[in-house]
């Protein structure tokens, strides 16, 4: 016989759909009905957000990446702060709701950035000690200036508005394919870009030590921060996939791991997140790797801890 607590949590599971939550949860989702099925419903929102609601409501997964669960699980996704009672406060409204299937209007072309990304990014400056991005970084963020001369060293992180971090992603040849953007308000990726991956290597530009470890973390931020904790190993190379694995970051990631293997004791370390989508992250990267015939393993937070940047303001705040 269940408890109150299990029957609730049976009730949630069973009464409220997906799509009810994505349709309610601001900014809300909208349906393309041209691309759903009866089986399968695909929701939009802003420039290539993507989530599809499946099993009559009560799953869903992420075309972009390895997530996917239950109506609890999608909450958590789209609220990664909430703990469990706070998952289950925010669902109780929703028990016994009807999708009410509101119809994205897709335009008759994709819009176009007024400036490509590309422009954009040299049209920024590196960032300099005391402006609102150095302050963002060092304050908000703890990081410390040899991490951020790294970053700015490698060309990789550029300042933007209201204080916000851009952050190059690179495909193997160097090219610049898209910006990662995050600031105290605000966090995105730049129109008409791809991500494939952010590259800090550990080692200075003029340094004969051959990189022979892969760090993999979810943000910019969190390569930054173990790369910190590590302080900046002179044969690594950390690396950020934008949380999300597409077939450009996927790609990317082949091609590094298959330049790795040719070395001898090379490694990759999966330095996601400690939850359960940084869980599906790390055994894919895990099981490239294996492919590859490179040596892997998991390396969590410290402490429990969310993220390598939760252990880095936890460690310079004590």
């Amino acid at each position: 016989m269940m408890n109150g607590h299990d029957g609730e949590l049976e009730q949630m599971r069973a009464g409220v759909s997906c799509a009810v939550l994505l349709e309610r949860h601001p900014p809300p989702w909208q349906l393309d009905k041209k691309e759903s099925t009866r089986h399968c419903l695909k929701y939009r929102r802003a420039a290539g957000e993507i989530l599809l609601v499946t099993h009559e409501g009560r799953g869903w997964w992420d075309p972009g990446s390895t997530a996917k669960g239950d109506v609890f699980g999608l909450v958590q996704y789209l609220n990664p702060g909430l703990n469990f009672g706070e998952v289950r406060k925010l669902l109780r409204p929703f028990v016994g709701l009807s999708p009410s299937y509101p119809v994205h209007e897709a335009r008759s072309a994709p819009p176009r950035p007024v400036v490509p990304f590309d422009v954009k990014w040299n049209s920024r400056r590196r960032p300099a000690r005391g402006s609102p991005t150095w302050r963002y970084l060092t304050e908000q963020r703890r990081l410390p200036t040899p991490t951020i001369l790294a970053a700015v060293y490698a060309g990789v992180l550029r300042e933007g508005p209201y204080a916000s971090a851009w952050f190059a992603h690179h495909d193997h040849d160097g090219g610049l394919t898209g910006i990662e953007m995050r600031g105290p308000e605000y966090r995105g990726f730049s129109p008409g870009g791809e991500k494939t991956l952010f590259r800090l290597p550990g080692k200075l530009p003029n340094s004969s030590v051959p990189m022979r470890r892969l760090v993999v973390a979810e943000a910019p931020i969190d390569a930054m921060s173990i790369a910190t904790v590590e302080r900046l190993r002179a044969d690594t190379l950390y690396l950020a996939t934008a949380g999300g694995m597409g077939p450009a970051t996927l790609t990317a990631l082949e091609l590094q791991l298959r330049e790795l293997s040719e070395r001898p004791g090379g490694v990759l370390v999966a330095a996601t997140d400690n939850d359960r989508a940084g869980d599906g992250y790390a055994a894919r990267l895990i099981e490239m790797a294996q492919a590859a015939g490179v040596g892997s393993e998991r390396l969590l937070p410290l402490h429990g801890l969310k993220d390598w940047n939760d252990v880095l303001k936890q460690g310079r705040s004590s």
